[in-house]
């Protein structure tokens, strides 16, 4: 692709539709428009992002997740403020404990940019602010107490803002809580504000417990080259990393553009974990593609990719019920007991699943 000349970037955080325009990220006719959404929602932009759009491409993949459109402040049929149910499992704050053996830490609602898709969209941003030390403190002993979780899940927000210092008393006090064996930390700071990551974070994060870090990247564009180093700091740190992506109407929901990102990602030694199905958050019907046209785009993934390039697509269930798969289905039966299996040029075949023996005599 060439790219028109763009202006210089900006060296702050754009935050407002004046910002935004001020960078030639939007016409000064849409002002008004990412204004009144920038009033409901968090808006934030780092100055890498704004540097891999193409102002000249009005269906540009990169502005299309970060800068505000009009129709989020439009809610959408069966949308919720909570789609994935995190309210009713937060015994206390900080916490949201879904499933007996894990749980997701909070320990910040801030983020370095915020996604026009987000599923916490009506709770994140600049005013959520950090847990206080005594939140913490009751967080951390609610973790303690619960001798069956095995893994904490540390997202928000995004936990990679917190300051070296918090990050690494949160570490530390995790790390000494005897029955947690993982430490999962979900993050779009590797992405999107690459120079984040140091040798002294990478230090901070490695520890006596496993910690994976999960890489939140929809596209691969946003692979450049200080997202490369970034994610090279840490995979020479030891530590394993993940994807997750969101399929995305206009970003990547094409299957050359899903397979060139899955590439890129696996590369940069980062093994796709999760495709998610959009949520239903409120005003992002305009991202949402259907769960046959996802099933579709993982049909032709599978015959576009090596193995290890394939992410599982899931779905969070409405209400708080976890995330479980929905990839498309290779088995089916014939009625007489026998599976029929498709392969993936969809070729049948039957396969018989009884286990009965078929020894000659016998």
């Amino acid at each position: 692709m060439t790219l028109a000349a763009k202006p210089l970037r900006p060296v702050k955080v754009l935050r407002s539709g004046a910002d935004l325009a001020a960078a030639n990220l939007i016409p000064d006719s849409r002002i008004g428009e990412a204004e009144a959404v920038a009033e409901r929602y968090a808006v934030a932009v780092t100055p890498h992002i704004a540097s891999l759009i193409d102002p000249a491409d009005p269906a540009d993949p990169i502005a299309r997740q970060f800068v505000p459109d009009a129709r989020e402040l439009t809610p959408g049929q069966g949308e919720l403020a909570d789609p994935i149910g995190d309210d009713a499992h937060s015994p206390v704050t900080g916490i949201v404990h879904r499933h007996a053996n894990r749980l997701l830490l909070l320990p910040t609602l801030v983020c370095p940019v915020y996604c026009r898709f987000c599923f916490r969209r009506e709770t994140v941003g600049p005013a959520g602010g950090v847990l206080t030390k005594d939140e913490l403190d009751l967080a951390i002993g609610y973790i303690a107490d619960h001798h069956q979780v095995s893994e904490v899940i540390l997202s928000g927000g995004d936990p990679l803002t917190l300051s070296d210092r918090r990050l690494d008393e949160i570490m530390r006090r995790l790390n000494d809580i005897g029955h947690v064996e993982t430490i999962r930390i979900h993050t779009r700071v590797p992405i999107a504000e690459p120079t984040r990551v140091s040798p002294e974070l990478c230090a901070i994060l490695s520890r006596e417990t496993a910690v994976f870090v999960v890489v939140h990247c929809n596209h691969a564009r946003e692979i450049a080259e200080p997202v490369a180093a970034a994610l090279r700091l840490l995979t020479g740190a030891g530590i394993p990393l993940l994807s997750q992506t969101v399929l995305l109407k206009g970003v990547n929901d094409d299957a050359e553009t899903l397979s060139a990102l899955m590439r890129s990602l696996v590369r940069n030694r980062v093994k796709p974990y999760y495709l998610h199905h959009g949520d239903l958050a409120p005003g992002t019907a305009h991202f949402r593609t259907t769960i046959a046209e996802g099933q579709a785009l993982m049909r032709a993934l599978r015959r576009l990719v090596p193995g290890p390039c394939v992410p599982s697509y899931v779905i969070d269930i409405p209400g708080g019920y976890g995330k479980v798969p929905i990839g498309p289905e290779y088995l089916s039966s014939d009625g007489t007991g026998m599976l029929i299996i498709e392969d993936d040029e969809g070729r049948q075949h039957l396969y018989d699943a009884s286990g009965r023996d078929k020894t000659p005599g016998l």
